[in-house]
């Protein structure tokens, strides 16, 4: 009987006199090794000098006494388990399991050239007191909308019940997938009834095309005639907002007029409020803020009762209030009469992610930002110097270079309005939230869509793409999103950046900001004793928000 007694080297194990019967099939050997081992048979890679051993014969594996096999091979309980959860990398999913998968909001169906009443609403639902104050609102949708009231009232509601619905549709399995988007049907009915000029039709029975920013005017207009502002500060100054629209996206101007034709007569001084900035397009201008500046000062004709007829006058314009929503609108359309339409400005006017609107405003106003704005420049400038001290001793180890990670530092937000005025901004910082674009040469032809910043929450998606596009948002905690009517996906901040017009692609419309929040970190002795009273005031406002 051809029996040989071979060694057996396994890693750092070796066995000696295994017995092997070429006469037998290799499986039985494999099965000796098993019971030496534990590595199970399908596991194992047998070889002798270069040649591996197969389990059906032994080939040209020739044998001998004391002669050297070479096994390879873990046991069972040393290879990895396969993840319960499967991890799914971004380029191996569709579309829908994307969407499913980075928690992507519904998106909302076209309709037929609603696409800019589609990009208002994906654009005013970033803003949470809005959609909290929503919520809260008790009235229905109406028959009729013959009167403003009742059509204030319908579009509210209709928004309302949108905002639910894409809200329950997001938590779904199904979750923006093109057959799940939602279908805002009610909404658009209640806003042609109550502005007939949105229900225009072509010649071939289809909706006529219609201007975004004169639908977010008009919804943003009824929402401020149906939600009630929170509840105002006992200590709070100057007359007290009447609705949340006017409370958190209204602003204040401090104008001044001063006659040029005419020393005697004295300047004028009045106040104007707003809900919107117009960012007007000049050849000089190339910046949002030089737009914007733009309009702080011109000159307007007007009567005058010391000349006793028109004359010129110079109107300067401060920010007196700053709004925690500040809306801005790049006028981006003019009337051309010869061939009468609303022509559109290509122009590249660059903005910017992150405002400072300090420039903007009155001298009052300026100085009661200034202390918010010293807390935030201390924060930031701790942050340099706690990471020029992490960098430093590294420079001068012999180590891999590996830095300490550290625990996530407890922090508290800082309220980011006044104490006396809830519903401003305190501080003149301000983050792009939304941005709303017009691709196409008219406001009454071409394409509008919304871009929307979305916190990221945690998923089982593994990629490198995922990963750059949050750190690209500003974090691996938010993310920028297109909302493109019903088609919702993820793009980067330079996509966001890219929409400042100079051509064909999409240009940014209308612009909404969102106040920065200051989140400072806690002191070990403070963590206890300020846990409890962290957000006190933001926990007080939303309570307002939620009580009937």
């Amino acid at each position: 009987m051809p029996t040989f007694k071979v060694k057996v080297k396994w890693g750092k194990e070796t066995y000696p006199d295994v017995e092997a019967n070429t006469d037998e099939d290799p499986l039985l050997f494999k099965a000796q090794l098993f019971a030496l081992t534990g590595v199970q048979p399908e596991r194992q890679k047998v070889m002798l000098k270069g040649t591996t051993l197969r389990d059906t014969d032994w080939g040209n594996v020739k044998l001998k006494d004391g002669i050297t096999v070479l096994l390879m091979g873990s046991k069972e309980e040393d290879v990895p388990k396969e993840p319960v959860e499967k991890t799914l990398f971004v380029e191996d999913m569709s579309e829908t399991e994307i969407a499913n998968a980075l928690d992507l909001p519904a998106g909302l169906i076209n309709l037929g050239n609603t696409c800019y009443m589609n990009a208002t609403v994906q654009c005013l639902k970033t803003v949470p007191e809005l959609r909290e104050s929503l919520k809260k609102y008790p009235g229905g949708v109406g028959a009729g909308g013959g009167s403003t009231v009742a059509a204030a009232q319908s579009i509210t509601a209709a928004l309302r019940d949108l905002y639910d619905s894409m809200e329950r549709r997001g938590l779904g399995s199904l979750a923006n997938a093109q057959g799940s988007a939602i279908h805002p049907l009610i909404l658009l009915q209640v806003l042609h009834t109550a502005f007939p000029r949105f229900a225009e039709k072509t010649d071939h029975g289809g909706f006529v095309q219609q201007d975004a920013n004169e639908c977010w005017t008009e919804m943003v207009r009824m929402l401020q005639q149906k939600l009630p502002p929170l509840d105002v500060a006992e200590n709070s100054v100057g007359e007290k907002p009447k609705s949340l629209v006017e409370q958190f996206f209204g602003g204040t101007h401090s104008t001044e007029l001063k006659c040029v034709e005419s020393e005697d007569e004295p300047v004028t001084n009045g106040k104007e409020s707003f809900l919107q900035l117009s960012c007007f397009i000049s050849q000089d201008v190339r910046y949002m803020l030089s737009g914007l500046r733009s309009k702080m000062q011109e000159q307007i004709t007007k009567f005058s009762p010391t000349l006793e007829r028109d004359a010129v006058y110079t109107k300067t314009s401060k920010i007196s209030r700053l709004p925690a929503y500040l809306t801005v609108q790049f006028v981006r359309f003019y009337f051309k009469e010869k061939e009468a339409i609303n022509a559109k400005i290509l122009k590249d006017v660059k903005f910017p992610l992150l405002f400072d609107a300090f420039e903007l405003c009155s001298s009052e106003l300026q100085q009661k930002l200034t202390p918010m704005r010293a807390k935030f420049k201390e924060l930031e400038d701790k942050r340099v110097e706690d990471s020029q001290k992490a960098d430093g001793p590294q420079k001068g180890t012999k180590g891999h270079g590996e830095k300490s990670e550290k625990p996530p530092v407890p922090t508290r937000k800082e309220p980011y309005w006044f104490p006396e005025d809830i519903g401003s901004n305190n501080s003149g910082y301000y983050q792009l939230q939304a941005v709303l674009t017009h691709q196409g040469r008219s406001s009454s032809s071409g394409h509008y869509v919304a871009w929307v910043r979305q916190e990221r929450k945690p998923t089982n998606v593994a990629s490198a793409t995922s990963a750059a596009v949050a750190k690209a948002a500003g974090g691996l905690g938010e993310t920028w999103l297109k909302c493109d009517d019903e088609a919702v996906v993820e793009v980067t901040e330079e996509d966001v950046l890219k929409l400042s017009g100079g051509g064909d692609w999409h240009c940014a419309y209308v612009l909404l900001y969102g106040p920065r929040v200051l989140e400072v970190p806690l002191e070990e002795h403070e963590e206890e004793n300020d846990s409890a009273k962290v957000d006190d005031t933001v926990q007080a406002m939303e309570t307002s928000a939620k009580s009937p």
